[in-house]
């Protein structure tokens, strides 16, 4: 058989950001890559590339919780692909996969590093999504560190974001009662009018933490369970509204993520809080539950599939918009997860 050359387009992270990520951190490079393969190696073509904010936390100049992303490679990304070719047993060509292949047209890898998919028990893009890492985050993140409790009140900041819009609706099936924080009255009334929450607050619409703490308190009368996304003035003023036996649980704090993580700004005025109210704060990582992936699965796929909860997906088409499309999860114009298609 003859071989098959591509041209390959490739985002190569060249320059860390002081700030707000950019284009000008990145470099487009364009390689031909051809379908020779060794044993077990699967061509790949990307489909569905992932945009999410823990890339910017590995943009940081010091170690997180993993070392600093590397300059001058090609940025890493979970990818939703087709095989091209194969010289695995395990995959054909035509088959969906799910990759961690990064920001790259075309990539060869190992069989092991491929997960199939079944494009007909869920549209594919939901391996990065509500069956995917967000969905793993929001369910055990939730479920393990919140142990929520029919007729507790739960706060979500972030709430329409992949992860938080998913918590919310978590939190509803489990019996709670709630409530989420999200920036601007267009998506406070997605929370309300597409996700049935008990009540939504507009984080942006305050100019103080003790303001926005004034309206949390009026829609909540206190909180149990606060799942944090956010980190920043919202998180200042949630905190001081917790009742006995609280629980915390923070998953991302993206109001720190322009350099704010190596130089934060907030001081831990909160322990007063935490020893008052006997309260429990808990960081929780997608990373932690990878092998625990069929648990949620088995829960969920079934409410993806049925159409019971709302997976809503932004998705920006055209591989050359990656670096802008990461940009928008900062300014919050996506709703779900931010994804793009190529």
């Amino acid at each position: 058989m003859q071989t098959r050359i591509f041209n390959n387009k490739q985002w190569f992270y060249v320059r860390r950001p002081d700030g707000r990520v950019g284009a000008e951190h990145y470099e487009l490079r364009e390689s031909a890559i051809d379908d020779s393969l060794a044993n077990n190696e699967v061509l790949v073509q990307a489909r569905y590339i992932s945009v999410d904010p823990y890339m910017r936390i590995q943009q940081h100049e010091r170690r997180t919780y993993d070392v600093p992303h590397p300059l001058g490679i090609v940025q890493r990304a979970g990818v939703v692909a087709q095989v091209l070719a194969s010289a695995s047993e395990r995959f054909q060509p035509g088959d969906w996969v799910l990759g961690y292949n990064g920001w790259q047209l075309f990539d060869k890898c190992h069989a092991n590093d491929l997960q199939k998919l079944d494009a007909e028990a869920a549209p594919v893009s939901t391996a990065l999504g509500v069956l995917g890492m967000p969905g793993r985050t929001a369910w055990f993140g939730l479920m393990e560190a919140g142990r929520p409790r029919p007729g507790e009140t739960l706060v979500v900041s972030g709430a329409a974001g992949a992860v938080g819009s998913l918590v919310t609706q978590f939190g509803k099936r489990a019996g709670c009662r709630v409530i989420g924080i999200a920036g601007g009255a267009k998506k406070c009334a997605y929370l309300l009018n597409e996700l049935g929450l008990d009540g939504a607050v507009d984080y942006k619409a305050f100019s103080s933490a003790d303001a926005l703490a004034a309206e949390i308190q009026k829609q909540t009368g206190g909180v149990d369970i606060y799942f944090d996304n956010v980190g920043g003035m919202v998180t200042d003023a949630v905190i001081p509204l917790i009742k006995l036996r609280a629980r915390i649980i923070i998953c991302g704090t993206i109001s720190q993520y322009d350099g704010g993580l190596d130089h934060p700004d907030l001081a831990p005025r909160m322990l007063q809080h935490m020893l008052f109210q006997r309260a429990t704060i808990q960081g929780i990582l997608a990373r932690d539950f990878v092998a625990r992936m069929d648990e949620m699965r088995a829960i969920v796929a079934p409410w993806v599939k049925n159409r019971e909860i709302v997976f809503d997906e932004t998705i920006v088409d055209g591989f050359d918009q990656l670096p802008q499309a990461l940009n928008m999860l900062f300014e919050g114009k996506n709703v779900g997860k931010l994804l793009v298609r190529v």
